[in-house]
């Protein structure tokens, strides 16, 4: 069964639009640290999007893939300078392959909660280590919900709110799963946007990647070398193959 494009024309159209997650204060220090892990060797993004961090990544020196499953959003990646020094496919990146052998494969901005079942994630894992030289790293950067923090019977959570963007997160807890709902204002007209997500523990990212013949690295709090500790709202998790 084909998964559901929830990126198609409407959020591609918009989607780097947004200022403060395209900024050099958010972008310099994720590609400082994929370029570290990559070595100056290769890497391949899963959910490479409009190329937000491979684009930057490329020109730093690594030979940067893609996998993505929107083709609209890979229509706009093409269209953008130094699009034609990255391969890219349009696929599932849990289970489509692409030629090579890579020094890193990565998944950030929680695109890792874009697969919705946790086979799937299983799935992308396995993916992951199959694309991955021996030696190589898979790095992961998601949310950690802080339902903890939560009033009893609580499900929603507002993560932003402006005067062109309103986000709120609606948890099933017994599931495991959240639909992230966005209205942006776009001239003066209220678009609204759902996706479904599936919110996964770090603890279930480790067996997930042991699964795959990959070990825990390290875990962070941030791209910034942040401690991960029981307070942090995210983290940067990085696996090695054996």
């Amino acid at each position: 069964m084909q998964k559901p494009n929830y990126f198609a024309a409407e959020v591609a159209a918009v989607y780097d639009d947004d200022a403060t997650m395209f900024s050099a204060e958010a972008v310099d220090p994720v590609v400082n640290s994929l370029a570290t892990f990559a070595g100056g060797g290769s890497a391949l993004e899963f959910g490479i999007g409009t190329g937000r961090i491979a684009l930057p990544l490329a020109k730093r020196g690594v030979t940067v893939a893609g996998i993505d499953l929107s083709p609209q959003m890979l229509n706009v990646l093409a269209a953008k300078p130094g699009a034609d020094q990255l391969t890219v496919m349009q696929g599932d990146f849990a289970t489509t392959q692409i030629a090579g052998a890579f020094d890193l494969v990565f998944l950030v901005f929680n695109t890792i909660m874009n697969l919705t079942t946790q086979s799937q994630q299983v799935a992308c894992f396995a993916n992951a280590a199959a694309h991955l030289r021996p030696g190589g790293h898979f790095v992961v950067e998601v949310l950690v919900p802080r339902l903890q923090q939560w009033p009893v019977g609580e499900t929603t959570r507002l993560f932003a709110f402006s005067d062109q963007h309103i986000g709120v997160d609606e948890y099933d807890v017994v599931n495991q799963n959240l639909v992230s709902h966005h209205v942006h204002w776009r001239d003066g007209v209220a678009v609204r946007t759902s996706l479904p997500c599936r919110y996964v523990w770090p603890s279930e990212l480790d067996l997930m990647a042991q699964m795959a013949g990959m070990q825990l690295q390290s875990r962070q709090g941030g791209w910034q070398g942040e401690a991960f500790t029981a307070h942090s709202d995210s983290h940067v998790s990085v696996w090695q193959r054996g």
